[in-house]
């Protein structure tokens, strides 16, 4: 499937801002069941291109003269289902056996998972989707797996950083993915995130908030011990006192046929613009964005 995007952010500042770096990891690369026809990034401001700890392709953004704005441009073509999902290895398994502070199990996480000893990984992965009901706004981009686990409640960030707890309690090296996911009829949905296990010498890669594996749906990003190692944007400025922000995105499927449309959301989710992994486009907007 030939999956095309069209990714535009604008951050805009109240104040003028005096400095601005920001690491993006927003370019997909070829291998892990997909390959990359064609990618482009553009900025207002300096770009330079590297491979971070975990091989993503990053790039940081440096601006230091004074601005009101942050844009970020990003478009191409992604054809997913081809390729070996663990054509790419560069790091030693037990490092993502890790904990970091998003991931760290509490007593209730390591008794849920512990259910799951002797049992396939996919009954682990709907048990948690089952407990875990899948409310946007109920928490926020720093909380953690335990906290998520306790609320009951999340997004497909906390589905991911709770399984990737569980998975490593029972000794599976586990790993955060960010990319992008595309609804059944070929639309862009929004950003998404799920979760490569190690089993049977493999990356097996989970959709948690959807309950089923990967497929050619899902454009992946970037990977890392949780969020903060594969976040979309990051960064910090100097100055600009309240920022806002607006973001849209378009996406088609070759495959099956041209469809579109535009949406807000934001990588730090503030709730009040945001899309959540599981939203269903309503009929009446997919209507009106169809192309032809």
């Amino acid at each position: 499937m030939r999956l095309n995007i069209q990714h535009q952010t604008q951050y805009v500042y109240s104040e003028m801002v005096t400095y601005t770096i920001q690491q993006l990891r927003l370019t997909p690369q070829n291998g892990f069941g997909q390959h990359v026809r064609r990618w482009d990034i553009k900025v207002n401001g300096q770009l330079h291109e590297f491979n971070d700890t975990y091989g993503n392709i990053a790039h940081t953004i440096v601006i230091d003269n004074p601005h009101q704005e942050l844009y970020i441009s990003v478009s191409g073509e992604v054809e997913t289902g081809v390729g070996d999902l663990n054509q790419h290895q560069t790091l030693p398994m037990p490092i993502y056996l890790r904990e970091t502070e998003l991931t760290e199990p509490s007593e209730g996480i390591i008794a849920f998972a512990n259910q799951f000893k002797q049992q396939p990984i996919e009954d682990m992965m709907l048990a948690l989707r089952d407990k875990m009901e899948y409310i946007k706004g109920a928490t926020q981009v720093d909380t953690t797996a335990s906290q998520a686990f306790a609320l009951e409640q999340g997004v497909c960030q906390d589905h991911a950083h709770v399984f990737i707890s569980c998975c490593r309690t029972l000794g599976y090296p586990a790993r955060y993915v960010s990319g992008y996911l595309f609804t059944e009829d070929g639309s862009l949905m929004q950003t998404h995130a799920w979760v490569d296990v190690w089993l049977d010498n493999r990356w097996q890669s989970l959709d948690i908030s959807n309950g089923s594996r990967t497929n050619e749906t899902h454009i992946r990003l970037a990977v890392g011990l949780d969020y903060r190692g594969a976040s979309p944007v990051s960064g910090m400025r100097i100055g600009g006192g309240e920022e806002g922000m607006v973001s849209s995105a378009a996406g088609s499927a070759i495959a099956l046929y041209f469809t579109g449309f535009q949406c807000f959301f934001a990588f730090r989710r503030p709730s009040n613009t945001s899309l959540s992994c599981l939203d269903f486009i309503p009929s009446q907007v997919k209507q009106s964005c169809n192309t032809t």
